[in-house]
């Protein structure tokens, strides 16, 4: 049964990054998006963004259109928070082993602490395999 858990939300996981990448590529009033990646050990940030990694982390963050994202990562993780549209906040601590994906859009919000589930508020989805938990709103 686990097996068919973890494909489930694989699945979804997959399907809201495939949605995030389409929405980041449709065409707004803005320029690029701003990225901020950070691979173990590293940190990244801009006016909008900021990724922090510890000696085992990956972190990913990513804003368009006035969202706001930080992530941070240590203990295998690697949590992604995608923030698109102005009031858009995705706070993203990966703290187990495991990915995560958090996406918000115009006025949306979205948590993830790494130890208990997701919260989303607003136009916005999680997915976070360190605690088999989602959201969606």
């Amino acid at each position: 049964m686990k097996t068919v858990t973890r494909t489930a939300l694989g699945f979804v996981v997959a399907s809201a990054g495939a949605a995030a990448v389409s929405l980041a590529a449709a065409p707004s009033a803005s320029a690029a998006p701003t990225i901020c990646p950070a691979l173990p050990g590293q940190s990244a940030s801009a006016a909008s963004c900021s990724a922090e990694s510890g000696p085992t982390g990956l972190s990913l963050a990513i804003t368009d259109n006035g969202g706001v994202a930080t992530s941070t990562a240590d203990n295998f993780a690697g949590p992604a928070a995608i923030a698109l549209g102005p009031g858009a906040t995705v706070t993203m601590n990966g703290v187990r082993p495991g990915l995560a994906i958090g996406i918000a859009g115009p006025g949306g919000e979205v948590v993830v602490d790494g130890k208990n589930g997701p919260t989303c508020k607003g136009p916005a989805f999680a997915g976070d395999f360190q605690t088999l938990k989602g959201c969606l709103s």
